[in-house]
């Protein structure tokens, strides 16, 4: 498992960084208001937030119990797409409440979820594998398990598929972040709200 501060600048740095180009372009060139620092700042606190919604049995299991253990609330494992419903559920409601605007609050789930995903693609470099499709499957699987297979020990074919399907939920999860960065305003330009 990543410590948190790894969570929290994967998150930053690869997740929204389109965003943290738009905010360093446009405060250099003094085009933000107050209005879009409070903005930019909630988008910050969702994605900081999701990035480590994963672990929050960890500030549990540690005031309680003494033990790091992070991946359980009683049965149902954080570390699954099931519990990401959760974080996307929480960060649509808190959009809601402050923009008013279900499309708006919808792109905050949005980004909420992949910064969600991303702390779970972390783990599973990490730890070689979760059990991201609980109830369904209750096993741990890992989407990066051929990453470290010599060529040699498998079908050519079936390396390369391997690899692409690592890469291509990478991507997805960044899309995922680009796209709702968009719908909120960012781009490689940050489009001030209306």
């Amino acid at each position: 498992m990543p410590y948190p501060v790894f969570h929290l600048m994967f998150f930053v740095f690869c997740i929204s960084l389109a965003g943290v180009f738009a905010v360093f372009g446009s405060s250099f060139k003094r085009e933000m208001s107050l209005k879009d620092t409070r903005h930019i700042g909630f988008l910050l606190i969702v994605g900081s937030i999701g990035s480590l919604f994963p672990d929050v049995p960890a500030v549990w299991n540690y005031l309680l119990y003494g033990t790091l253990s992070h991946t359980r609330i009683g049965p149902l494992p954080t570390h699954s797409l099931l519990f990401g419903v959760v974080a996307f559920v929480l960060a649509v409601s808190s959009g809601y409440l402050i923009y008013r605007n279900i499309s708006r609050a919808c792109s905050i789930g949005v980004f909420a979820e992949a910064a969600f995903l991303s702390h779970l693609l972390l783990d599973d470099v990490a730890d070689g594998g979760l059990t991201y499709l609980y109830p369904l499957y209750n096993e741990p699987l890992s989407i990066f398990i051929f990453m470290n297979v010599s060529l040699s020990g498998v079908d050519f074919f079936y390396y390369n598929f391997a690899c692409f399907v690592s890469v291509f939920f990478i991507f997805c999860v960044m899309l995922m972040a680009l796209l709702a960065l968009r719908d909120l305003g960012f781009g490689f330009r940050y489009e001030p709200m209306e």
